[in-house]
């Protein structure tokens, strides 16, 4: 490969890296044609990007990004792909429950502006809450208070409309 086509690519990934707020970083060197088919599949409908690269091009480009990506390079060993995604659990959760017998394996993943390596750090990953689901999470605590006087005072006065009902049956 000529070193223009190299330095285009390098450019290309570092790019995708700066787009995506998370990747993650994969071994599919078990997977069969049929299989990888099927992840690419999955990706694309989880809103995924997957990309394999070479490992000497992956290191060079996360090394002209101004974030320092050095406890991924341990990682860059044997077969490489990356999932790109905006979302930080997605990958994890579809990595999950793809996986047969550890095939594909997760090697490390920068999310959330951590990094995590190893196959262990899986259930971590998957356990992320995303933007969306935080925000959810902040608006029902900040609904909870008001519900619960709503609900008071509609209680209330269904008690005391029931009170002088019976009075005044009496």
């Amino acid at each position: 490969m000529r070193k223009e086509d190299k330095d285009k690519i390098i450019s290309q990934i570092a790019a995708t890296v700066g787009e995506y707020g998370h990747f993650y970083l994969v071994d599919m060197t078990a997977m069969n044609a049929a299989k990888t088919s099927d992840l690419r599949r999955a990706c694309n409908k989880a809103d995924i990007k997957l990309m394999v690269v070479k490992n000497t091009l992956l290191h060079k480009a996360l090394e002209t990004l101004e974030v320092d990506y050095s406890p991924l390079y341990t990682s860059l060993k044997g077969s490489t792909s990356i999932m790109f995604c905006n979302t930080a659990n997605a990958p994890a959760k579809l990595i999950k429950d793809v996986a047969k017998e550890g095939i594909p394996g997760l090697k490390a993943a920068y999310a959330e502006e951590s990094f995590y390596v190893g196959a262990d750090q899986l259930d971590a990953l998957v356990s992320i809450k995303s933007k969306n689901e935080v925000i959810a999470e902040v608006i029902a605590l900040l609904q909870s208070p008001a519900k619960n006087v709503i609900s008071a005072l509609q209680s209330g006065g269904n008690t005391i409309h029931g009170v002088l009902k019976t009075l005044g049956e009496k």
